[in-house]
């Protein structure tokens, strides 16, 4: 029993220390490239797609015009022997109030640490969407934590859902071991380097988001997208 215990340990921490040299570490300790940004909008638009085609995403269809702003996460890594990490990097955009239209994408991730009995591991594809002006607030802060500055839920399944008031409402698509959707506690993080290396100089998630004085063609069929569904 003991050597089982150990054996765990290991490999949870191991886990924990690939999981943390992609997400939770500074911003500034991993390298990223303009095409690998790229790349994490264009899987970003695939997985808002994806949701959007998903018959048990009805809710999200007809309330996206609704939300103030949306994180799209392609991939949120989760995986656990005995403890559990989970983590994901994705993009953000904003509605604009007056014109219904999105903003530029911006970058941030989620991260966070659980304890409990599990094992397995899975990928999931997770949107979610800040439903609140308090929820929409926190965007502007360099990192909040899910549950405890703003509040979240697991969002409503199926056309006729019915949705409570919450700050943040979290969709996932999933396979593997772990089912469902959780992630309050999850931190979320702006990703300013990345923010930069895209529109090509120093720029904060209120420009993107509010100021709009940073754009990129890269980003138009996203854009597009969100337009054709949530405006």
């Amino acid at each position: 029993m003991k050597r089982k215990v150990i054996m765990y340990s290991v490999i949870f921490w191991v886990c924990i220390a690939m999981l943390v040299s992609v997400n939770l570490l500074p911003e500034n300790a991993n390298a990223t490239t303009y095409y690998e940004l790229e790349n994490l909008v264009n899987k970003a638009t695939k997985t808002f797609y994806d949701f959007m085609a998903d018959p048990d995403m009805g809710w999200v269809r007809s309330n996206l015009k609704k939300a103030k702003a949306i994180l799209i996460i392609p991939a949120s890594y989760k995986g656990g022997f005995i403890f559990g990490a989970e983590g994901g990097t994705g993009v953000l955009l904003a509605r604009d109030e007056k014109t219904g239209k999105w903003s530029y994408p911006a970058f941030y991730s989620m991260g966070s640490i659980s304890f409990g009995l599990q094992i397995g591991g899975k990928v999931s594809e997770i949107i979610l969407l800040v439903m609140t002006d308090r929820g929409k607030d926190a965007l502007l802060s360099p990192s909040f934590k899910l549950g405890a500055d703003i509040s979240v839920a697991a969002g409503p399944v199926g056309v006729g859902a019915e949705a409570k008031t919450f700050d943040v409402l979290a969709f996932a698509r999933s396979k593997g071991a772990f089912g469902g959707v959780s992630v309050s506690g999850a931190v979320i993080t702006a990703r300013n380097s990345m923010n930069e290396i895209y529109y090509g100089k120093k720029v904060r998630p209120v420009d993107i988001l509010y100021l709009h004085t940073v754009s990129n063609n890269q980003a138009t069929r996203l854009i597009a997208a969100l337009n054709k569904y949530g405006s």
